[in-house]
């Protein structure tokens, strides 16, 4: 049977930001022969008078605009669906109860899980569709030997946002069609060009939280959890200073610790005691060794000696590692060098040469 023919029984929902990505992901599947369609979520903000974002970035009504305008573009149906109490939910209240652990959470990796590309697999049946997609940068790829679907880097490596869908079950990743895995971004412009498409979103997100705005970010927290103050403490013991809330800082930081004679960083975040300790000696922020807790794995892989790769936050260079599983989701990492500010909270991210095994927290 003819591929393409084949194809036009299956439709796709795809996630539409207003951007390039979402705008060329459309196109891509719709020039493979599916049936298509766009769907754009509403996510919520921080609803304060302090918070100067008024809209989230991943949905502001001018992005819902251009969303529209480009499925109008490739003459196909345009959904706006609500998921403000979602998002509070799963969230937010998730990156507010990390916090108060003393945490340093990443909310897009638990966002894509919980929120984004689970909603659109929710959609599926009321639309009645056979996939989902998205504008990210990566790569699924089904293994016929083992069923599994294998989550792999892009190649556009500048791009890739495997990191981000590291916490993605089989489930979901069997449900996602990722069409942007072999093109650049620039291939995506000069697409646009020849269609004389020339109405996406070409607005960068500078953003570090999509629901509040980063100068409203010490607004929020201390809203949340109020002025908790305590002493800023050298590795000697010796009192330097206080501040104002442990959450306000992240291990390995040095900007905002605000002490004569630096520079100063984070190195341990005494929560009971309501401490925070510093040093300016920086190998003091290096470790080799960490644990990783609530492990998502994506696809089996040896255990013991296997030399895999770790990622432990988005943009951070790969690093060499071993790893040895433990009972209840956990594992050691050792690494095969010392690495800077291994963070409590944030995601570590396993990889086998191109293949993402999956991630988890690092506590």
């Amino acid at each position: 049977m003819d591929a393409k023919k084949e194809n036009k029984k299956q439709k796709v929902i795809v996630g539409m930001s207003g951007g390039i990505d979402s705008a060329m992901t459309l196109y891509l599947l719709q020039k493979s022969g599916f049936d298509v369609m766009g769907v754009s979520l509403r996510f919520g903000v921080w609803d304060h008078e302090k918070n100067l974002l008024k809209e989230n970035v991943c949905c502001s009504s001018g992005a819902f605009l251009i969303a529209k305008n480009i499925c109008n573009f490739f003459g196909v149906p345009y959904e706006i669906v609500d998921v403000k109490n979602d998002f509070h939910k799963k969230v937010v209240k998730y990156f507010i109860s990390d916090l108060k652990k003393n945490n340093t959470p990443n909310p897009c990796v638990m966002c894509n899980h919980l929120v984004k590309i689970q909603k659109l697999i929710e959609l599926k049946k009321k639309y009645k569709a056979d996939f989902v997609a998205t504008g990210h940068y990566a790569k699924t790829v089904l293994n016929k030997k083992t069923g599994e679907v294998e989550l792999k880097t892009c190649k556009d490596r500048k791009k890739d946002q495997t990191y981000f869908l590291s916490y993605l079950t089989q489930k979901q990743l069997k449900c996602l069609k990722l069409p942007l895995a072999n093109y650049l971004k620039e291939d995506l412009y000069k697409m646009a060009n020849k269609l004389n498409l020339k109405v996406f979103n070409k607005t960068k997100q500078s953003q570090d939280f999509c629901f509040v705005a980063n100068k409203s970010f010490n607004d929020f927290l201390i809203e949340t959890f109020g002025k908790k103050v305590g002493d800023i403490v050298d590795e000697k013991g010796n009192v330097l200073g206080k501040h104002n809330g442990l959450y306000f800082y992240t291990i390995g930081q040095r900007k905002g610790i605000n002490l004569s004679n630096g520079p100063f960083y984070v190195f341990e975040k005494d929560l009971k005691k309501n401490i925070l300790f510093v040093t300016k000696d920086k190998k003091r922020i290096f470790k080799k060794e960490f644990y990783v807790e609530d492990f998502n794995l994506i696809n089996t892989f040896k255990n013991g000696k296997i030399e895999l790769k770790v990622q432990i936050r988005y943009g951070d260079k790969k690093s060499k590692c071993k790893i040895k599983i433990l009972e209840g989701r956990k594992i050691k990492v050792c690494l095969d060098k010392p690495k800077m500010a291994i963070t409590p909270g944030q995601f570590a991210v396993l990889y086998d040469g191109n293949r993402c095994l999956g991630g988890g927290k690092i506590c």
